[in-house]
């Protein structure tokens, strides 16, 4: 059987109103324009969605990982729907597309991406999160609670096909260099790393076989740009059961509303809240940062789904947490932990403000 490609592709092409929501006319114009592909048989299926203020295009194919047809496609409807946008007059119309021309693949030019290719199984559950108003660094935690926390996957516990655990590829988004680290051999050295949340990313996680497990976008768009543009409201592929964790171990990390860096101006810790796609419009203080998680059944690459997998009562208990938490942390106002510490504010806005001062210093 020919192995199946996952791509999750996404941008900041416009927000409606201000960066808290998608226009359904951006929508409809990547709806529209992935038909005509689908047609054409460059991709087998498609489903488009939104978190906050960005577009996310998740799309199935037989062409591979960072297939050039697949990334152009991705990047002409962004620039489509940034012209859409741009007629509205939307927020920072076309925000993450950080360059006129396409250079072959969109990593590096502003978008987010998240690919997975597997041949399937005999049932092929995978779940898409999709982030907004944070930054790679949100899926530290969950997928280490996914893949390396017993407390959390029982199934490392009590599976014979999960007991050997599991490969994290980490990458040093400064240096751009990945370490390979075993769980649970080197588990210690794992937390050391992705404990920093903004400097170590986990990129990929790999049975001991090889075989895929789980991937993330890791792209900051920001030291892209070297200059603040915009939260890289991150997206991730997981896939479940089987071998793997199961549906319920993958989401069980979302029940608690854990912090993240962030929220207004991407200047801000804020904790995570696990919301329905109809809920994914963050309002208050341009947040709390949302996540939502999109179920699907792969069927010889066409997306049987989605269920909007946070639309469940229980989850109620981390909404209201997160709000709890956001009433405690907004009242630091703009001193520590609420703002992000200086070593994280370099790509916002804040040099410009000491740039004024740097005379004033004696």
């Amino acid at each position: 059987m020919d192995k199946i490609t996952i791509s999750v592709i996404k941008a900041d092409v416009g927000g409606y109103v201000g960066h808290s929501s998608m226009h359904p006319n951006l929508i409809t114009k990547a709806i529209q324009m992935l038909e005509e592909h689908k047609s054409k048989g460059t991709i087998v299926d498609f489903h488009v969605t939104a978190c906050g203020d960005d577009l996310d295009l998740i799309m199935t194919h037989r062409l591979g990982y960072d297939n050039g047809d697949i990334h152009k496609m991705a990047w002409d409807i962004f620039v489509a729907c940034t012209e859409v946008a741009k007629q509205l007059k939307l927020y920072g119309a076309g925000q993450d597309l950080l360059s006129d021309a396409f250079a072959g693949n969109v990593k590096g030019m502003g978008p987010g991406v998240a690919e997975i290719m597997f041949e399937e199984r005999k049932s092929e559950p995978v779940i898409i999160f999709a982030a907004d108003k944070t930054s790679p660094g949100a899926w530290n935690m969950p997928l280490y609670k996914m893949f390396a926390d017993p407390f959390n996957t029982i199934g490392l516990v009590i599976d014979p096909s999960m007991h050997e655990g599991f490969t994290f590829d980490v990458l040093d988004i400064f240096e751009n260099k990945t370490v390979k680290l075993n769980s649970p051999e080197d588990m210690y050295d794992l937390l050391c790393l992705i404990g920093a949340s903004e400097h170590y990313v986990i990129k990929n996680i790999f049975k001991k076989s090889g075989e895929v497990a789980a991937a993330s976008s890791t792209q900051k768009v920001n030291l892209m740009a070297g200059r603040y543009v915009g939260k890289d409201d991150p997206v991730m592929i997981v896939r479940c059961q089987s071998g793997l964790p199961a549906v319920g171990e993958v989401l069980e990390p979302f029940s608690m509303s854990y912090m993240v860096s962030g929220w207004m101006r991407g200047s801000h810790w804020g904790p995570f809240m696990p919301v329905s796609v109809e809920d994914a419009h963050p309002t208050r203080f341009d947040g709390p940062p949302r996540v939502i998680a999109l179920g699907f059944q792969i069927n010889n690459g066409t997306l049987v789904g989605p269920r909007d997998m946070f639309a469940d009562v229980s989850f109620d208990l981390a909404r209201k947490q997160a709000n709890e938490v956001a009433n405690y942390i907004r009242r630091h106002g703009p001193f520590e932990p609420q703002r992000l510490p200086l070593s994280d504010m370099e790509y916002t806005t804040l040099p410009g403000v000491l740039k004024k001062l740097k005379d004033k210093f004696k």
